[in-house]
């Protein structure tokens, strides 16, 4: 497993975040007073700015049902994987750091023992670099 492949729960999260915004922006302008004139859409026929923020809307809560279910099966394979992992510390680093997604700081106070950031993230790298050789 590379670390890029690990990143991806945490990425995809972040993700769902900026759409989730978007949404909720979309969602505000959709119901603030505006012109409601028609503009061409491709495909033919004319469509209103609000039939046009509707159809925004429903394309992204779809795209984010997507994601979640994404995020679902690679939190899955993360933790398939971490389980697979035989020492504890190593274990509890990695699932603080790609499921929770906290700063290496953070997973460093979460194990606690006296570990620094550094050396967290160098258990972490060494753990990699042995398992991918």
């Amino acid at each position: 497993m590379t670390l890029r492949k690990l990143s991806q729960l945490y990425d995809l999260k972040r993700e769902i975040e900026h759409d989730e915004a978007r949404l909720a922006e979309l969602r505000s302008v959709k119901y603030s007073p505006g012109r409601s004139n028609t503009t061409d859409m491709p495909g033919g026929g004319y469509k209103s700015a609000l039939e046009q923020k509707e159809i925004a809307i429903d394309d992204l809560i779809k795209t984010i049902e997507e994601k979640k279910a994404r995020c679902v099966l690679e939190r899955r394979e993360l933790e398939h994987y971490i389980a697979g992992i035989p020492d504890s510390l190593t274990r509890r680093i990695f699932t603080l750091r790609f499921v929770e997604g906290l700063s290496w700081q953070r997973v460093a106070f979460g194990v606690g023992g006296g570990n620094t950031e550094g050396s967290v993230k160098m258990i972490c790298h060494r753990y990699i670099n042995k398992s991918n050789e």
